[in-house]
Parts: C-alpha cells; structure tokens; sequence
C-alpha cells in the first residue's frame, strides 16, 4: 500500500533538514517497504502494508529525522489511493486560471480546531478557498501586489495549527508517477 508523506518547511538540504538519501533512509529503517523522495519539498512516496504500519513508519522516521539532523515540522501522511480519487474530481476544473497564480491543497492535521463557518477568502483576496474536506483545503492564490497569497499562512493563522500545502501540479505529477496504473 503506497503512501505519501508531506512535511511542513522542509527543503532537502536545507538547515535542520535532511538531504534526500537521509530522509528516504530513515523511512526505510522505520519499517517502509520502499521509500522515494519526491521533488525536494518535503514529499516522500513509501510503501507499507497497512495504513497502521504507515503511521507506525511515519513516526519513527519522523522521530529519527529529528535525531539526525533536527528537524521538528509535522509531515502529514496520505494514501496514493486517496489522492488519486482527489486528481480525478479535477477540483480545479470549472476555475478561470487568467487571475490566478496557483492552484493549491492544503493537507490539514489529525486534529485541528475548524472555524464555524470558513471564510471564503482572505482579507486582501490573495487567498480563496474552492473547498474544503475533513483532511484538505483547495484553494487558489492570486498575486496582489509584489508577492502572491499564500494559502499556508492564512490557513494556519485561521486554524492555529500547522498545515503543509502543495502547487495541485505536485500531487498531479505525484499521482502520476506513483498512483495505480
């Protein structure tokens, strides 16, 4: 069963992060099957044989990568599978791309305190949510002056939790390259 882990602010080989053969290492010797960086954001693809064992691996090697090399940002894990049916609903689809910088998922923690109602859109309107699942937020960002929203500060601002967000294109690609065929 293929996996994907997504980390908060970590860039391979960055200060406090790991380089690609540590974090795909110490995925490997938490119990993973298999274990394939993804790009150098943080993504790792890794095989398990149940969801169990995949949160299991998760946390040692998170627990490890802390040890080695100190790194403390959560990673939020997915199932390729369920990612594959998110590429396939197309979120994106019916937006008009001529104003929008990126197109992003959001991937939310276990637990995290949800507003009663969620805004529509940040105050400057960098920052617009298309929807919203109990486990990801899909938004879009919108450059308004010099830098373009981001959806990952005004997500954890909103929730007081730390979130990791991807470009969609990532989790395209990733399906891609690592879904069923």
């Amino acid at each position: 069963m293929k996996h994907a882990a997504f980390f908060r602010n970590l860039n391979l080989g960055q200060a406090n992060c790991p380089d690609k053969v540590q974090l795909e290492a110490a995925f490997l010797s938490a119990g993973a099957d298999t274990a394939a960086s993804f790009l150098t954001n943080g993504t790792l693809v890794f095989s398990a044989r149940s969801n169990t064992a995949a949160r299991k691996v998760l946390a040692l090697a998170c627990r490890s990568l802390q040890a080695e090399c100190g790194l403390k940002e959560p990673a939020y894990l997915r199932q390729v599978d369920h990612l594959a049916d998110l590429v396939a609903r197309c979120p994106f689809d019916s937006v008009a791309m001529d104003s929008v910088y990126a197109c992003c998922v959001s991937f939310l923690p276990a637990k995290y305190a949800a507003p009663a109602t969620w805004p529509q859109a940040s105050a400057r309107g960098d920052v617009e949510i298309l929807r919203v699942t109990d486990t990801e937020v899909f938004s879009i960002s919108r450059q308004i002056g010099k830098s373009p929203g981001s959806p990952n500060a005004f997500l954890e601002k909103l929730l007081g939790s730390a979130v990791t967000t991807r470009n969609w294109n990532t989790v395209v690609r990733l399906v891609g390259k690592h879904g069923a065929p």
